[in-house]
């Protein structure tokens, strides 16, 4: 360990920690919104359907900026790593639930849209957690508390 290491503060970077936070938040208040734009459509207003699909699309770039936020909170910042794997498989759902989307499988669209706003309220809950900025793991050291 340098010198320079063992200066540094332990935990995340603060930067790294609220571009996370902040994302995640960000996707998580967008799905929230996609229900209820599903149930105007139902209940006869058929223009909230195309703001459902443009929700969907931003919703696809905000988890892409997400996973990015996750990388860099995890190898600058000083994070832990797991939020990398987990936003990529936010990811891949909100990719899978668009498809489903504008396939019209209704029969799966609306269970794995429940499926992702679990998963995207407990990466949600984790990553507002004081412990989400410990490393889980280091190199040589099991925990780095």
């Amino acid at each position: 360990m340098t010198a320079a290491q063992a200066s540094r503060p332990p935990g995340m970077a603060r930067w790294a920690k609220w571009s996370l936070r902040v994302l995640a938040m960000a996707v998580t208040l967008l799905a929230l919104v996609q229900p209820v734009l599903a149930g105007l459509f139902v209940t006869g207003d058929v223009g909230m359907l195309d703001l459902h699909g443009m929700i969907a699309s931003f919703l696809v770039v905000l988890a892409f900026l997400q996973i990015i936020a996750s990388i860099l909170a995890w190898r600058p910042g000083r994070g832990p790593a797991w939020p990398v794997s987990v936003s990529i498989g936010i990811f891949v759902v909100i990719e899978l639930q668009a498809a489903l989307g504008y396939a019209r499988a209704i029969a799966l669209h609306i269970p794995v849209g429940v499926l992702l706003f679990g998963l995207l309220v407990a990466l949600l809950i984790a990553v507002w957690s004081p412990r989400s900025d410990r490393r889980r793991f280091t190199r040589g050291r099991k925990d780095a508390r």
